[in-house]
C-alpha cells in the first residue's frame, strides 16, 4: 500500500502560495533541488489541481532544455515516468504522458488507488490537497520552508481541520530552507 503525501514549498509564515509575489528563496539551489528528486523518487502517481498541473508539466520536456544540469534530467525522468492524475472541471486535455484528467475529487477512488499502489503517491496543490486532508488520506506532509514571510495567501493546511502529527525527519540547507516530514498519527 502506497502512503499518500502531500508536500510543497511554503513560506516560513506557512503559505503555500503568496497573496503578492512568490514565497522567497532557498529551494532553487542544486544541493536542495538533488534532496527534492531523492524524496520524491519512490512517488510513482502525482495528484494534482489544475493549477498545479500547469506549473509541473515543464518536467515533461525539461530534459531537452540547453545546458540542463544531471540532477535536473534526474527529476524530470522520474517525473515523466509517473502517473499524473488531474483533477479539474475546466482542463480539456493534458500535454503529458501517462496523464489523465479526473473531473472530480473522489476520496474513494483515491483510498483505492493508495490500496492497490506498490508505490507512493503525492498530492500537490494547497486546495486539492485540503480535499484529500478533510477524507483523512494525507499519511505524510513534507513542508520545504523558505526564510521568507509573506503575509497572507493559500495557507499549507486548511482552516478547521485539526492534525496531530510526528516529526520524523528534518534538515536545514546553506540557503536558509528547512525540509519538514512529519507523519500523521
Amino acid at each position: 500500500m502506497g502512503k499518500l503525501i502531500y508536500s510543497m514549498i511554503t513560506s516560513l509564515d506557512g503559505y503555500a502560495e503568496a497573496a503578492e509575489g512568490d514565497l522567497g528563496t532557498g529551494a532553487e539551489v542544486p544541493e536542495v533541488h538533488t534532496f527534492i528528486g531523492e524524496v520524491f523518487r519512490d512517488v510513482r502517481t502525482f495528484l494534482y489541481g489544475r493549477r498545479m498541473y500547469e506549473t509541473m508539466v515543464f518536467w515533461e520536456t525539461a530534459h531537452t532544455l540547453p545546458d540542463v544540469p544531471p540532477h535536473i534530467v534526474e527529476y524530470a525522468r522520474g517525473w515523466q515516468a509517473a502517473e499524473k492524475v488531474v483533477y479539474s472541471t475546466t482542463l480539456e486535455s493534458v500535454s503529458s504522458a501517462r496523464t489523465r484528467i479526473e473531473r472530480s475529487f473522489d476520496p474513494d477512488a483515491v483510498r483505492a488507488l493508495k490500496a492497490e499502489s506498490e508505490h507512493d503517491l503525492s498530492v500537490d496543490g494547497p486546495n486539492l490537497a485540503a480535499q484529500a486532508i478533510r477524507a483523512g488520506l494525507v499519511d505524510e506532509y513534507a513542508l520545504f520552508m523558505t526564510t521568507s514571510v509573506v503575509g497572507g495567501g493559500k495557507r499549507f493546511f486548511p482552516d478547521g481541520v485539526r492534525l496531530d502529527l510526528d516529526l520524523v525527519e528534518e534538515r536545514a540547507f546553506d540557503s536558509g530552507l528547512i525540509y519538514a516530514r512529519y507523519r500523521t498519527r
